[in-house]
């Protein structure tokens, strides 16, 4: 009887074993009717697509273009404004080449009219310096940032001192004449050595006695040559900027000076 139930279940297990196949048939069949459907959706309509596509090239070709300030393809931006003018190389020379050019020759001019000045300028003061026998005492020279006019301290000031000496009104008198009619900037800067100022001074270091120094030949052109002061910058650099050796006595008088600085640069 035992050996009777166990060959009938022997007889049984490989049936039980296939079953799975019946699953996975099953599925592989769901997921073949999934990209048939697919398949079937994606499938474009080619008699439709050329419509829309028809329909797209008229809108865009009878629409004003916005850009060029039209009215758009609903015909309603931009209703008020002005359209631009057709693209025409031969408009666009006329219109704005002639100008562009206009306004770069006009700048071109000045800068040229203000280079000649200056190099007259520069020339008139080493007449000046030469004729009043002033070569240790005042310094011209043509730098990029523009005409530079060095003064020597000694030629100024006292020492430790920002009064301006009575002898060096005429030389200022001749220079605020020849700054009088021109349209640059005027940068006037007062340097000193590295010796601080003694402990009697009015001034609490170089700082503030470079800053006097240049103030007092700005006041001298602003208020007693009556130069317009929209055209003169001014400005105290103590000892930072020396032109000569601080370590030996001619180096240090060549850094106590006052530079001033017609700039190469045009009026607003």
């Amino acid at each position: 009887m035992r050996a009777r139930v166990s060959r009938r279940r022997r007889g049984q297990e490989p049936g039980n074993r296939d079953r799975w196949l019946i699953t996975y048939a099953d599925l592989i069949t769901l997921l073949l009717i999934f990209f048939v459907m697919m398949f079937a959706m994606s499938r474009l309509d080619t008699t439709k697509y050329d419509d829309v596509t028809q329909a797209l090239q008229n809108s865009f070709r009878s629409g004003d273009s916005i850009l060029e300030m039209g009215s758009g393809l609903t015909g309603t931006a931009d209703v008020n404004t002005t359209r631009n003018p057709p693209s025409n190389p031969e408009d666009e020379r006329t219109n704005t080449g002639s100008e562009g050019a206009d306004v770069l020759s006009q700048r071109e001019l000045a800068f040229r009219q203000q280079e000649q000045e200056l190099q007259e300028l520069m020339g008139v003061i080493q007449r000046y310096v030469s004729d009043n026998n002033l070569q240790n005492q005042i310094f011209v020279a043509d730098e990029p940032r523009g005409i530079s006019i060095t003064l020597s301290d000694r030629f100024l000031f006292d020492p430790g001192r920002a009064a301006l000496k009575s002898g060096s009104a005429p030389t200022l008198a001749k220079l605020a004449s020849l700054f009088r009619d021109l349209n640059t900037p005027i940068s006037i800067e007062g340097h000193t050595d590295n010796v601080p100022v003694g402990n009697g001074s009015v001034y609490r270091d170089n700082w503030d006695l470079s800053g006097a120094r240049a103030l007092s030949v700005l006041r001298f052109f602003i208020d007693r040559e009556h130069l317009d002061p929209t055209h003169f910058q001014y400005a105290g650099y103590a000892d930072t900027r020396p032109a000569g050796d601080n370590s030996t006595e001619a180096g240090r008088q060549k850094n106590r000076r006052v530079e001033i600085t017609v700039l190469r640069q045009l009026q607003q």
